[in-house]
């Protein structure tokens, strides 16, 4: 497990596993559960799916002697299919362990097919690293949370008329700058800000920050002329640091729409303003 894990926290029990069997290869099986209430329409949502997985990946390592490495550096995921709601499996598969990190294979299965495939750097983060160079500094959005007008997204506020169960789970407070989506009147510049934090007011960890970079709407809805669903085909993410308590504030930005399909660049920032999480992921589009 990884962080200071409360069960009472809607995210902990929707990624929760049972490992059912480990061998001393690190070989393991995780018997979960496909939560329904951290889905977007009937679609799972992508980063909550990476976390489950994610999960299940530390504790099949750490199941087998050597170094703990409770966090998870580095995850790449390619979305092979949407897994129906209800029970699955994670079958871990620990590549290797070594003294500074580790790497773990890990797929979420369905009746036997794929539906998520992964590979994770698992190692150890602190709260307190500092860059040795680079490191964007988070931009000015409004608070939202702490009085300063925002646009909250809601469970009922999906452009396409598309129900969003998980925003009942998810706050997300988008910078008015780039909200236009929402009444209709795009900026045209593919790149929306927010804050997002837990409505149960679970403090962000390594986990969390595997939804965080998939967690705001896709950046194509602030470009004019896009419509219908824009399903993650791959994910790589890159953890940076332990965050500190408190709302993180995400940037999610489109790069290239093209032969229907748009890759976007995701910053995450914690309260300190420290740069903690990156990601970019490749998803499908429809333009019209």
């Amino acid at each position: 497990m990884s962080g200071d894990e409360d069960p009472i926290h809607e995210f902990d029990r929707a990624i929760a596993g049972a490992l059912r069997h480990v061998d001393d290869e690190g070989r393991g099986v995780h018997d979960v559960i496909v939560a329904a209430g951290w889905t977007i329409g009937d679609k799972p949502h992508g980063g909550y799916l990476l976390a489950t997985v994610a999960r299940a990946a530390v504790e099949a390592a750490n199941a087998v002697e050597g170094p703990d490495h409770p966090h998870v550096l580095s995850a790449t995921a390619a979305y092979v299919g949407p897994p129906a709601l209800g029970p699955a499996e994670v079958h871990s598969e620990v590549l290797r362990r070594g003294r500074g990190m580790s790497q773990v294979r890990a797929r979420l299965t369905q009746d036997g097919a794929a539906k998520v495939e992964a590979t994770f750097t698992l190692g150890r983060l602190v709260a307190d690293a500092r860059p040795w160079w680079g490191g964007e500094a988070a931009p000015a959005i409004a608070a939202g949370a702490t009085g300063t007008k925002g646009v909250r997204r809601t469970s009922a506020a999906g452009p396409s008329g598309i129900t969003m169960p998980i925003m009942d789970r998810v706050e997300i407070v988008i910078d008015p700058a780039t909200a236009g989506f929402t009444t209709g009147r795009p900026a045209g510049v593919g790149e929306l800000r927010a804050r997002v934090r837990f409505v149960d007011g679970r403090a962000p960890d390594p986990l969390a920050l595997l939804y965080a970079v998939d967690a705001l709407p896709p950046a194509t809805f602030d470009l004019s002329g896009t419509t219908g669903w824009v399903p993650t085909l791959s994910l790589t993410a890159y953890l940076r640091a332990l965050p500190a308590p408190g709302p993180l504030v995400v940037r999610q930005r489109a790069r290239l729409v093209e032969s229907g399909t748009v890759d976007e660049w995701c910053d995450v920032w914690d309260s300190r303003g420290r740069l903690v999480a990156q990601a970019t992921q490749l998803a499908g589009i429809r333009t019209s």
